[in-house]
């Protein structure tokens, strides 16, 4: 396992941590037994962050998280989670009590990492007034470490990052292999004022793997399976479609701290884990996927 600084936090984190949103269900059946065995494997294989929201099976994920570090593991991991719940609001109240049931389902004192979950879906205004100062009246407090924001929107985030408030982002699908806009503003932003990067969703919500997720918009299904056919140079396993060269993509990219996998039984975290070993793309592949879709996002904002 290969691991780097969460930009200014002095957190030493695994290049790969585990995703929570599979782990309650939310892309299939999921065994519990299965998921806390697959949580110890991780933290045995050396991940050392774990992300999860309240939104992930409406709480289940960070409850089965919170039963999974029973025992002394939760203070061998960076426990990474999102504010706010499925039935609360970004106001000040609604935030900080979003805050304390994740305590309760995760059981611990205190969250490493704090993320205002899909920023989009409030206005900017009431995050920087109201979500963003709750946060920091809990960090204050000591029940939070540091704080994050996330949101699959480029603009908004470097709307963030400017503030100089944030520890870290968070975005899905905006760096991977058929579309790697993240790279051309956000990431030399990100680099220049020291803000930790994660990067989820390097499969393009299941595109890559042959697997789209089925509430996927058709026009953007087929809009993937055309950038995927050009992307045929890159296959070099059957049948795991475009797997290890994604996760290999993010993995290598100094500007992405952590990547994401949203493994939810342990056979596919052990070959994720795999591919932690230092190794990307060959420059001339790299260079390749750049100039194919460079610019060219897939989702739109």
């Amino acid at each position: 396992m290969e691991y780097t600084a969460l930009g200014r936090t002095g957190l030493r984190v695994s290049r790969l941590g585990l995703g929570g949103a599979p782990l309650a269900g939310d892309f299939g059946p999921t065994d519990e037994r299965e998921v806390e065995k697959m949580i110890h494997e991780a933290i045995d294989g050396g991940i050392n962050l774990i992300d999860t929201a309240p939104r992930y099976g409406r709480g289940e994920s960070e409850r089965r998280i919170g039963r999974a570090l029973r025992g002394g593991k939760r203070n061998q991991v960076i426990l990474a989670s999102k504010a706010v719940g499925p039935d609360e609001s970004f106001g000040y109240e609604g935030t900080i009590r979003s805050v304390e049931q994740s305590l309760k389902r995760l059981e611990t004192d205190w969250i490493d990492l704090l993320q205002i979950h899909d920023a989009e879906q409030a206005p900017f205004e009431m995050i920087v007034g109201e979500t963003l100062p709750a946060l920091e009246r809990l960090r204050e407090d000591g029940k939070i470490r540091f704080i994050g924001i996330s949101t699959r929107v480029l603009q908004l985030l470097m709307q963030f990052v400017n503030l100089d408030r944030f520890d870290t982002i968070q975005f899905y699908a905006r760096y991977m292999l058929i579309d790697h806009t993240a790279k051309d503003e956000l990431l030399p932003l990100t680099l220049e004022k020291g803000i930790g990067v994660i990067n989820g969703s390097v499969l393009g919500l299941g595109l890559l793997a042959d697997t789209p997720a089925p509430f996927m918009n058709r026009a953007i299904v087929e809009e993937a399976a055309s950038r995927i056919e050009q992307l045929r140079f890159l296959r070099k396993r059957e049948p795991y479609g475009l797997v290890e060269p994604a996760m290999r993509f993010s993995l290598t990219q100094p500007a992405i701290h952590v990547t994401l996998t949203g493994a939810a039984t342990s056979e596919v975290l052990r070959t994720n884990m795999a591919y932690c070993d230092g190794k990307g793309l060959e420059p001339e592949e790299l260079a390749r996927v750049y100039a194919l879709f460079q610019g060219k996002k897939l989702f739109k904002e």
